[in-house]
């Protein structure tokens, strides 16, 4: 019998015979599932809130300030996706978000209009990502050392405008603007009522639900709905259109994408005019919405906390969005009770945590992780028994902290676009 006849496929192996096991299916986050695990989430946080007594963790002005505190992070990451999705690390996201606050109160002033602000703070970020086109996808130099040249000149520049425009101003200064008009907001009015209504209850599970539903229904900014609509937008043209297809092409195989036609340098370059742009809107925000002033220093890290939200969403848009969420709500924790919320959310971790560990153990097999893991929720649930409340010089330190652990436990399933990074030229054949 030929050596070929000998081979049989695990498809026509014999009856009776020994059967090869079907592949292991891949885990995939699918709607309904984020659906259930929200719902679920919003369970638990009833149910802290109810032993713990910290009421502000679900409340409406808890929400209010996260989806503020969260904008900005997810227009900072939302930019990331774009860039990397096409090849380019782009490390240089806050500084293009501090030419987004600087541009952005300057436009404001100069027009009267906060709308004019908007545009004039994309269009600095835009600015800011056009620098760092020119020197990683023209000139070929290394897209860390770019980024973080501009993180530095964005600092700079932005200080030196200030001295140039702003200490003119009355009211402004080195380091300050003068008050910015104010932003339009949208409240549903006729629900706040019994919304208040229904939270001031402090039923399990309703009172939450009212809380979170009043905290995205009242007094919430155009300039949020519109961050909000830019998600599913890039969702879109980056998975459903021509053009989208052949900017994550530049990201993956950019040899073949050139083979068939494709611009490579083009497709860089506008998503990292792009990328700027939207964290030139996410500093914007930050100055327009958020404070209603420009400050030195303002955006704070957010571009590098929106970077994180990128990779623990995996670059996607809604894996980002929800990392933003993360985020914002962790840092409007501590302007709300801060030491008593932070506290309750000790209690959440530990609960995650636990849940991890089991699901590391049952449905991966993997022990070492799941032992580590219940380790680490065993330290935060003796944490949260020993202690009453969180010092504040801790509780600052949150969204930070959750970024370490968010990315520490999303690390096992990242996969970043495969040409990430990786300096190309026109032409190479590998």
């Amino acid at each position: 019998m030929s050596g070929g006849a000998e081979v049989t496929s695990t498809a026509q192996a014999p009856a009776g015979g020994p059967q090869a096991a079907p592949p292991a299916r891949r885990f995939r986050v699918t709607t309904p599932i984020l659906l259930l695990a929200g719902a679920g989430l919003v369970v638990l946080l009833s149910a802290v809130r109810i032993v713990t007594g910290a009421d502000d963790i679900t409340s409406g002005g808890t929400i209010a300030a996260a989806l503020g505190l969260a904008v900005p992070i997810g227009l900072a990451a939302l930019g990331g996706l774009w860039s990397e999705r096409a090849g380019v690390v782009n490390i240089g996201l806050e500084g293009m978000m501090v030419l987004g606050t600087w541009f952005g109160a300057w436009g404001t002033l100069q027009f009267g209009s906060p709308w004019a602000g908007v545009v004039a703070g994309a269009i600095g970020g835009a600015l800011g990502g056009a620098i760092h086109a020119v020197a990683t996808v023209t000139f070929g130099v290394d897209h860390i050392i770019s980024g973080v040249a501009i993180n530095i000149v964005g600092m700079g520049f932005t200080q030196y405008l200030s001295k140039l425009v702003f200490e003119e101003m009355p009211g402004g200064g080195t380091k300050n603007s003068p008050q910015l008009p104010e932003m339009s907001r949208l409240s549903i009015t006729v629900i706040d009522g019994p919304l208040r209504s229904l939270e001031g209850r402090h039923w399990f599970l309703v009172s939450d639900l009212a809380g979170i539903l009043r905290g995205l229904t009242q007094g919430v900014s155009w300039f949020t709905i519109l961050a909000i609509l830019l998600i599913p937008l890039s969702y879109y043209i980056l998975w459903r259109t021509a053009f989208g297809l052949r900017l994550r092409s530049c990201g993956e195989r950019p040899v073949a994408a050139e083979s068939l036609g494709v611009n490579v340098y083009l497709y860089k370059w506008a998503a990292v005019v792009v990328s700027g742009l939207l964290a030139g809107l996410g500093g914007a925000f930050l100055s327009i919405v958020a404070a209603g002033i420009y400050r030195d220093g303002q955006t704070g890290g957010r571009g590098y906390i929106g970077l994180a939200a990128m990779i623990f969403g995996n670059w996607r848009p809604g894996g980002l969005a929800g990392g933003a969420a993360l985020f914002g709500y962790t840092d409007a924790l501590q302007l709300r009770q801060g030491g008593t919320s932070v506290h309750a959310l000790l209690l959440v971790v530990a609960l995650i945590l636990a849940a991890v560990a089991v699901y590391q153990l049952v449905r991966q097999s993997r022990t070492m992780a799941a032992s580590v893991t219940a380790g680490c929720a065993a330290l935060v649930f003796v944490v949260f028994m020993a202690t009453d409340t969180v010092p504040e010089q801790f509780t600052t330190f949150t969204p930070h902290l959750t970024t370490l652990l968010v990315l520490s436990l999303a690390s096992q399933r990242l996969r970043m676009p495969a040409a990430d990074g990786i300096p190309y030229r026109r032409g190479q054949t590998t």
